[in-house]
Parts: structure tokens; sequence; C-alpha cells
């Protein structure tokens, strides 16, 4: 069953999940950057705030992690993309592997294939993201 939720502030988001040690690292990503980037910084402390976590043995494979590969189609031009989700330090857009930092990172992180959300893009624009698949990272 798809789960699209138009987003708008004040307004509920579809749940997230997030492994339990990314949960805290990202958590200190995040206040680490608030200084230099406190817009990215809010975004992604706002998710972090409405997640419920569990451990890295429980996340379901349907769900995006730290390093999951997803598929996703834009709704506001059909495009259907393929990324892999990344720490800052390994982003190469070139290669398909897109930083937690960016605004579609921070969208899909914690994601259910079948989930779709209203995001905001680099220029705020709205994007209605809709997760396709995910391919859990290995190990």
């Amino acid at each position: 069953m798809e789960n699209t939720e138009i987003v708008r502030d004040g307004e509920s988001r579809p749940a997230i999940l997030i492994i339990d040690s990314e949960c805290d690292a990202l958590y200190a990503l995040a206040l680490a950057i608030q200084p230099k980037w406190p817009g990215r910084a809010a975004m992604l402390l706002a998710e972090l705030d409405r997640a419920e976590t569990c451990p890295a043995a429980g996340m379901p494979p349907d769900v995006v992690a730290m390093n999951s590969r997803v598929e996703f189609i834009d709704d506001n031009n059909g495009a259907l993309r393929t990324v892999q989700l990344v720490w800052p330090q390994d982003a190469d857009i070139a290669a398909d592997r897109v930083s937690i930092l960016s605004p579609v990172g921070t969208a899909l992180l914690g994601m259910r294939a079948g989930n779709s959300i209203l995001w905001p893009d680099r220029g705020r624009h709205d994007r209605l993201l809709r997760i396709v698949r995910i391919c859990p990272p290995a190990g």
C-alpha cells in the first residue's frame, strides 16, 4: 500500500525507521555542521527527532539506511533515479552517491519502499519523491 503524504509545516510525514547507531552518528554530524549550515542541520535534526530507532540486526530490508541503494521517482518530472545514500565524505553525484546532508538524502533516510514524501530541493521547490525499491547496504 502506497503511503503518500503531502507535507506542510506542522503536518505529519510518513513514519521513518533508523538504525540506532546511525542515528547517534547522524545527530553528531548535524550538531557539528550547525554553525556553518544551520538549515541543513535543522532539516536533519527534525527527521532524527521524529524517527523510531532499531538495532542494525532488526532493520527491515525495505527501509532506507545509510549506504542503501534507493530507486525513487521524482513525481514532479517523472524521473526515475537510483542513488546510494552516503556520509558526506563519500558523496559523489557523478557516481550517484548522495550525501545525507543533501535535501534528497535527508528526505530518503528511514523511508520504506512505497512511501512518498514532499520535500524541498536546493532551490526550495517542493518535490514529491516516491520510493520504488531499496537495496540494503552489504554486510
